[in-house]
Formats: C-alpha cells, sequence, structure tokens
C-alpha cells in the first residue's frame, strides 16, 4: 500500500530508521511476558497439564491422565500515523523524517511495556480477561477441574511491601503445587513495583542485612533476587515473578510486528503538502499460568 508519488529512498529511510529504533530498545515487559507469534486470526493456546510423577512398577502399564488448560488468544490492530511537509523535506531530507519515523519505533516497544504492566496490575479482576481456570489471575481459590488435585490456591495478598511482608509472600510461591498436587519448583526471582517502593525493593533484593531492623540481622534475600518498577502499576502494587523459567505469566499474543503499512503524498496540505507514513501491528496481552506470579499488593 505504498503509494506511487512517494519517492523511494523516503519509504526505504522510513522502513530502516523505524526497524533501527525497534531492534534498539529494551524494555522491562520482556521479563514478566513472553511472546506467542500467531499464524491465525486466533488460536488456542493448549497445555496439557503436569506430566505424572513415578509410580512403583508393578508389571503392567498404569495410566494416569492428562487434563487440558485453554485459553483462546485474538489480537487488537493499533497504528502510528506520522507526516512531514515537503517543505521541510526539501530543507532537510533526513533529519527530520529520521526523528519521526525513530520516535514511531520506539512508541510500539513503549506501548507494549505499558499494556503488559497494565494487564499484570489489573489480574486481582477480569478488566483484562480472566485466567484458564475461570478466576482472575490474581485469586484466592483457584483450581484445576477435573485434575488429581483440585484443592484451592491462592496467588492473592494485600500486604504493604516490606522484608517481613516479602518473606510471607515468597513462602506462599513456593507452596503452589501442580495438577498432580507436586509443588511446581518455580523460582520466583523477580520483585515487580511502583517506583515509589524501589527504596524498599533494592533494600530488600540488595541489602545484606534486614534494612528495617537494628540487630544487624543477615538479609537471606540479599543477591537472589532481582527488581524492577514501572509506572504503569498502582503506588501500592507490587509481585514477585519467576521471570527465568521457559514461560512467563503473561502471553503476548503478536499477530502482527509492527511494520510499515502505507505512505503517499497530499499535496493539497500546508508547506507544499505532506507525506504520510502509517505503521501498524496487531497484539494483545494475555493471562498465563497463575502460579508464575503472586501478588503481594494491588
Amino acid at each position: 500500500m505504498i503509494g506511487g508519488n512517494v519517492p523511494k529512498h523516503l519509504v526505504s529511510g522510513a522502513r530502516t530508521g523505524f526497524l533501527t529504533a525497534v531492534s534498539e530498545v529494551s524494555m522491562p515487559w520482556q521479563r514478566v511476558a513472553m511472546t506467542f507469534n500467531m499464524t491465525e486470526r486466533s488460536h488456542d493456546l493448549v497445555d496439557l497439564g503436569a506430566a505424572p510423577m513415578p509410580v512403583e512398577d508393578k508389571g503392567g502399564p498404569q495410566l494416569q491422565d492428562w487434563i487440558e488448560k485453554t485459553i483462546e488468544v485474538t489480537s487488537t490492530p493499533w497504528e502510528i500515523t506520522v507526516w512531514i511537509s515537503r517543505y521541510a523535506m526539501d530543507d532537510d531530507q533526513t533529519g527530520q523524517l529520521e526523528s519521526k519515523v525513530r520516535g514511531a519505533g520506539m512508541n510500539f516497544q513503549k506501548h507494549l511495556n505499558k499494556r503488559v504492566f497494565t494487564v499484570l496490575n489489573g489480574g486481582d479482576g477480569s478488566t483484562y480477561g480472566e485466567c484458564y481456570d475461570g478466576s482472575d489471575f490474581f485469586d484466592d481459590d483457584h483450581s484445576d477441574e477435573g485434575a488429581e488435585y483440585t484443592t484451592s490456591q491462592d496467588n492473592e495478598n494485600a500486604l504493604t511491601l516490606s522484608l517481613d511482608n516479602f518473606e510471607t509472600v515468597y513462602v506462599a510461591s513456593q507452596g503452589f503445587k501442580d495438577d498432580r498436587g507436586e509443588y511446581v519448583g518455580y523460582n520466583h526471582d523477580l520483585l515487580v513495583c511502583h517506583p515509589t517502593n524501589e527504596r524498599i525493593a533494592a533494600n530488600i533484593t540488595g541489602n545484606e542485612w534486614s534494612y528495617d531492623g537494628g540487630n544487624r540481622e543477615r538479609n537471606p534475600y540479599e543477591g537472589k533476587f532481582g527488581y524492577i518498577t514501572s509506572p504503569h502499576l498502582d503506588t501500592t502494587a507490587w509481585y514477585l515473578v519467576a521471570s527465568s523459567e521457559s514461560v512467563k505469566p503473561l502471553v503476548v499474543a503478536m499477530r502482527q510486528q509492527p511494520k510499515l503499512l502505507a505512505s503517499w503524498y497530499d499535496p493539497e496540505q500546508p508547506q507544499g503538502g505532506r507525506y504520510y507514513f502509517k505503521w501498524g501491528a496487531r497484539y494483545r496481552v494475555y493471562y498465563g499460568y497463575w502460579p508464575l506470579a503472586i501478588q503481594g499488593n494491588t
């Protein structure tokens, strides 16, 4: 959809500058969300649940069933359109266009970052969807229907961020069990919070001593956890996430990576006319497997 009235070198420059910006941007969202590249308009993401544990061999096969965990994912279209006047191009044929293009490329990544942390922040409600089990992503009654283990589990808390409350939440995360009643054993290694709690987060994860006591007590969590902050969270919100696993708590369903969709020239606009460039992408953020994250507070 590239207009024939737009010089080829402008189109090439728009694509190159955009892609360069995208490749240079690294955002915190990649620590808490994984990308699923869609090949169709919608997909059913299916997980067969936990593998069975070994049982004593008594001379014949002892069959153990799997259960299916399914979420349907689709995508949402997003777009950015920028323009630059012909007079501006005549005066500077690369600088202004490159600046606009690079800004558009970076803003798609910023938008993804915002969406991921906004969805994480809303995980104790259904505004952005539900967990695969029909509960809110952060809830006190997670259970897998038809599984061997159906006892309700809780990954939702309302505790102010402190060293003692961090310990409470971390210990709770280590008690999560899969649908067969076995401990999941995830390494919940990342503290996620609003910038207002960064000082506390830094002390919890990086201070050799317990920062909130006067008896020089050792801090067992120093060096074992990292932390990131996001202004897209509520000021009191904090979460503990298993960020180093092969799967992540959230899923970005990516149908179309950001790319140049169209360019055209309108000679009727001021300043000698305008060159327009439109980029688009299709993606949406979903909740994944709840034991990978636990809410400290919202």
